[in-house]
Formats: C-alpha cells, structure tokens, sequence
C-alpha cells in the first residue's frame, strides 16, 4: 500500500500516463495512483486533490499545461457533469482506438487463458453518432420556483441536472421530455420528493426508429390521473402512441414497479433490424443505439457461423432479436429471459414472422441447458448477452459442465467479459473480440467474443 499522504485541496503537476477503463486520465505522484476526470494520454496538468483512498487518489483539472494534439472541445456542456466516464474531449478516431485499449487492460487485469494471444480487432465506429440513443430514463424533481425539471443524476451523488438538451438523445424524444415537464406543472401533478411528497417520480421515452412511433411510461409513488396530461401532449405530438403507467411504491434503486398498465394507446411499437420488424412493449430490452445494433447483430451472426443443424441456444434474449437474425439459418432457436414481458413478445413477434423454429420461455438459463441436455436437445451454439454484471456464476459452470461446441458472447462491460473469460478459456478458444461502438462519447464499450470448444 502507497502511504504518501496528499491532502484535499492540494495542487500538483502531472502527466497522465494513460487513459483508465472509466475515460480517466491515470497519472502517479511518488508512486501513489492518481485518477483524473477529463485528462488525456501525454497531457501535462495541473491538479487539485479532491478525495483519497487507501490505495489511490482523485484529482480535477486545474489548468492544462501542455495538451493532447488529440484534444476536442465538447459539443455539449452537460456532458462532463453527467459523468465522468464521457469522453467528448477526445477525438473519435482516438475514441475507437480506446476502447480496444480498455479491452487490453482489461485482460491484463484477470489474465484469462492466452489473453495475451487474443485477437483483438478495431473497433467498429459510428459515422453519425448524433442523436444515437432511442430511449432515456428521466429522473424528475420539483424546484423551490415550482418549476420541473428532468435529467440524470450527477455521477455517485443524488443532484439532478436537468436534460434539456442532449446531444446523444434522439431529438423527438427530448423534445417530448421538455414539453412533458411543463404539463406535470400546468396540471399540478404532484412529483415524488423522496421524503414528504408522493407522486410522479421518473418517466421512460422510447421512439423506434423504423416507424418514429413513441412509447412513455409514467413511473409513480402512487396512483395518479394523468387523463388531462396525456389528451394536451398527445395532440402536440402524434408521434406518441403508447403511455403507460407503472406503480413503484417502494424505496429502491430499482427504475419499475412490478406492476406496468396502458393507459393510453397501442400496447406495442414496431422497431426493425437486419430486414425484419418486430414489436416491443414498453418494458422490453431492445439495444439504445438502432443503427449500430444492426453492426453487432451482423457480428454475432459471423461469430456464430451457424449451419443448417445448429441448435442455437439464446441466453438472455430479451425480445429474441438475435435470435431472429440466425433463424433462417439453423435447425432450431431456444430462447430464454427473467423477464416475462420480454418473452412474451419475443413468442409474440416470432409467431408474426412465420419462425416456427423459434422457442421461448422466461427462465434462467442454466436451467434450461440442463433440461435440453436431459431431453437429448443439445444446444451446438450458446450466444449470452448479459447485464453489465456478466454472466450468473451458476451460468459458467453449466457452460463448463455441458461445453457447447461454440459460444458467442455479447459483452457491454470488459471488466465482467474478462473475469468470465477466466473460467471459459478453460475450455474455449477465444478466437477474437470485436468491439462496437454502441455508445459514442463515452467509455463503455460493446464486445463479441467468437469461442470454440477445445480440440482435446
């Protein structure tokens, strides 16, 4: 453990070394590890100290001495109070080349087997990124003015800044979000405080970008008349044809209630990928960024190199997209999700495109490897896209037990890919990695890994 004892508020010199895997610039004082915010590679800065921990410390930019040829000025203002794993001030071209870096660290951090073999390919951009994102979560809170505002909490704190603009966000659906504000106020709609008030505390805009239609859901600490609300917005925008309501009556961190209703409209959009449409009902997983999401799913389809007597195996299909991708081409889908709405329409919208190969149920997957290996139904290839938390333990060693000749795995968080990758390379090849920009401007970074089983 680094004793130098730095104090808050203190100033230095330094140069950032590198960037870390959260957009960070990194740089060392006397062997003790510093965390810079907004700092780039080769830079030299000025600093203050604002916290310390037992084995590192973090700083803000004080003044930039000496800067990187490859620095940018941010398009948006919000972007560096949002978060500081955004990475804006970076040129794109050097954005791409991160996030292979983050991959590298990443792997040098676990050290699964061979890591230091595995291709790792360039990772695929986004020529227009502006306006990527289809769907944003909107937290809201009430000023002393009276006035609503709706935006994201600052990075680790609960200070709302208010999204008014967004260059990353669809603009329809930002649009959509400033006019909802100023309803709640004209209708006096109670916004939830956390403490004395009950009321409105959160609402999910999503818009397809095949048909333009939108979705809302209206997340509430109780029950709330929103007729008045939904009759003035939908007016002003015909564009909206769905509003639900959601009950989330508890204190967690959790987004949705257990129970979600329409209360106005259609129950479902259609949103379209790789030739094919496919609906979705407000609560169901579909990926933030359309276009590039048709990028991964053409990489998956590669990685799986699927043949006519495959039976492909979806683990956390959500609402069956990639699955969908490869039905034409192999025996049999077997889908799977915790999530029942997501099933659902996964059943649903598999039925409509005529694939009577396609099986889904809500479940957990190892569950179900164990059942189809029981029925003689071995699965020839698993495809797992799971949450940031990587795959469940349990997951793994079921992969292990029943080893799947191949396994594609969809990655959105590298540091969970590659601690996964430890138990896996036991027994699989990682033949490459290719990364996708689904999140231009920021750090995090989208992975396929294409594995084959061991030749013994």
């Amino acid at each position: 453990m680094n004793k130098i004892n730095l104090r808050i508020g203190e100033k230095l010199k330094v140069q950032i070394m590198r960037l870390g895997i959260n957009g960070e610039g990194i740089a060392y004082y006397k062997k003790r590890l510093i965390f810079v915010p907004y700092a780039l590679t080769d830079e030299e800065v000025q600093i203050e100290i604002t916290e310390n921990r037992p084995n590192f410390s973090r700083a803000k930019v004080v003044n930039i001495l000496k800067s990187s040829p490859y620095r940018v000025k941010p398009e948006d203002n919000n972007f560096a109070s949002l978060s500081s794993s955004h990475i804006m001030h970076l040129a794109y071209p050097q954005q791409l080349e991160f996030k292979v870096d983050v991959l590298r660290q990443a792997l040098n951090k676990y050290r699964p087997k061979d890591y230091d073999k595995y291709e790792l390919r360039p990772t695929l951009g986004q020529a227009n990124w502006h306006g990527y994102r289809n769907k944003l979560t909107y937290q809201l809170r009430r000023l002393n003015s009276g006035k609503t505002i709706a935006g994201l909490y600052a990075e680790g704190s609960h200070l709302l800044i208010n999204l008014d603009f967004c260059l990353v966000q669809d603009k329809i659906t930002q649009d959509i979000a400033n006019h909802l504000c100023k309803l709640i106020d004209k209708y006096k709609i109670p916004v939830d405080d956390e403490r004395r008030i009950k009321g409105i505390k959160t609402f999910v805009i999503r818009r397809s970008q095949l048909t333009g239609e939108v979705q809302i859901i209206l997340i509430s600490s109780n029950s709330q008349n929103y007729d008045r609300l939904i009759k003035e917005l939908t007016e002003n925008y015909p564009e909206i044809v769905t509003v639900a309501s959601n009950l989330h009556e508890k204190k967690t961190s959790e987004v949705y209630g257990e129970k979600t209703e329409i209360i106005w409209g259609q129950e479902k959009i259609t949103e379209g990928l790789l030739g094919y449409d496919f609906e979705l009902s407000p609560r169901a997983f579909f990926q933030l960024n359309t276009k590039q999401a048709e990028v991964l799913y053409h990489e998956v389809i590669k990685a799986v190199n699927a043949n006519k007597e495959d039976r492909v195996l979806d683990a956390y299909c959500g609402s069956g997209t990639i699955g969908f991708a490869l039905a034409k081409k192999v025996k049999s889908v077997h889908g799977m999700d915790i999530v029942p709405e997501s099933v659902e329409d996964a059943r649903a919208n598999a039925a409509r495109l005529g694939f009577k190969n396609c099986h889904y149920e809500t479940g957990r997957a190892e569950k179900v490897i164990a059942n189809m290996y029981k029925s003689n139904q071995r699965p020839t290839a698993v495809i797992v896209d799971p949450p940031r938390t990587g795959l469940d333990e349990q997951l793994i060693e079921t992969l292990v037990k029943f080893q799947p000749e191949k396994l594609v795995y969809v990655s959105c968080n590298v540091s969970t890919l590659a601690k996964d990758l430890v138990a896996l390379s036991e027994i699989y090849d990682v033949n490459y990695i290719q990364s996708v920009d689904m999140f231009p401007q920021t750090a995090r970074c989208e992975a396929v890994v294409k594995m084959t089983k061991k030749k013994i």
